[in-house]
């Protein structure tokens, strides 16, 4: 998230000041791969919206609650690219795009809201998926009547959506409107690289924008990652056991031991999911950090890496869906075809 402080800055020619405030330059090259990632991000997620939507409503079998938080994930991650990403590939085009204080404050914490809850969406799949192994576990009896109901998971993601919500309440109180002599000094993860309709955010002292920085980024940002690498070594851990115990397994337990290769083959594209998003979200948690801390030569090079990082689990998180989820393979397959 750009999180901008207000700092008066003489523009020395090497930055250009603007409305937006300070702008990395960025390539031909660099602005048409953003471009494609974008549309990628949006042509891939509205694809997993649609077909996985469509077996929800069709299909009330087993594989039901997963889809259905594939779809939230998808739906996060579809907004993301539509309210922010596309902006930016706008503003890349050479429109200059200004907004009110008021609509400021609006889009700055739809920015974060969405983004947060684009990071929670991420971690409640590999959660989930760890809950399955748990339930489908022999030792673990009738798994039937171990299901989670469909009421308690929709719940639960609405709380990932509200909670999220509360969190991004300061983006609306502290954004405001910029100008040509304002500035980013502080940013967080969780929305722009950059600032956009040249919003920017303007808190009471530098000191208790750069501690919400520091908070926003132990607790919400740095927290899930672990939380995520947690999950997913738990999941590869209890296939490891199912594996091992297959041999010994009764009668009463086959039905349940003939689902652990189903299983095997869902926790490695989640486990690729994880990997993709821990690595694009990592690398933009480093490179918005070396900024806020150490604004040194490289910090307008890894701001730049940092906005690429923030749109390649977008972009890609549908393809890597599509090798594991049987419905959207054919689907990819047979729109190719023809």
């Amino acid at each position: 998230m750009v999180v901008e402080t207000v700092a008066d800055m003489e523009d020395d020619g090497d930055t250009e000041l603007v409305g937006m405030g300070l702008r990395v330059a960025v390539s031909p090259v660099q602005t048409a791969f953003y471009m494609i990632l974008v549309l990628l991000g949006i042509l891939g997620n509205a694809i997993v919206i649609g077909v996985i939507g469509q077996s929800v409503t069709s299909d009330r079998g087993r594989g039901r609650n997963s889809d259905i938080i594939i779809i939230n994930m998808a739906v996060s991650n579809l907004l993301v690219s539509v309210v922010r990403n596309a902006l930016l590939v706008i503003s890349d085009m050479g429109l200059e795009l200004y907004s009110s204080k008021e609509w400021c404050q609006f889009f700055m914490g739809v920015w974060v809201w969405l983004r947060s809850v684009n990071v929670w969406s991420t971690l409640f799949l590999s959660a989930f998926h760890l809950q399955t192994l748990r339930r489908v576990a022999p030792s673990m009896g009738n798994l039937q009547g171990r299901r989670s109901p469909l009421t308690s998971l929709c719940l639960s993601l609405g709380l990932i959506w509200l909670l999220n919500f509360i969190y991004s309440i300061p983006a609306h109180i502290f954004s405001t409107n910029g100008n040509k002599n304002r500035t980013e000094t502080l940013m967080l993860v969780s929305s722009t690289t950059r600032p956009l309709l040249g919003c920017v955010w303007n808190f009471p002292s530098s000191y208790s924008g750069l501690a919400y920085a520091t908070t926003s980024m132990v607790i919400h940002e740095a927290f899930p990652i672990f939380l995520m690498a947690f999950t997913n070594l738990g999941s590869l851990y209890m296939l490891y056991n199912h594996g091992r115990v297959h041999s010994s397994t009764t009668v009463q337990n086959a039905p349940v031991i003939k689902r652990v290769p189903a299983e095997k083959r869902a926790a490695k594209v989640i486990l690729a999911l994880i990997m993709l998003f821990i690595i694009s979200w990592g690398t933009s948690i480093i490179s918005v950090n070396y900024f806020n801390y150490n604004q040194g030569s490289s910090a307008e090079f890894l701001l730049v890496i940092a906005r690429f990082a923030n749109i390649i689990f977008i972009a890609m998180s549908p393809g890597v869906l599509a090798i594991g989820h049987r419905r959207l393979r054919s689907f990819i397959k047979s729109m190719l075809a023809h």
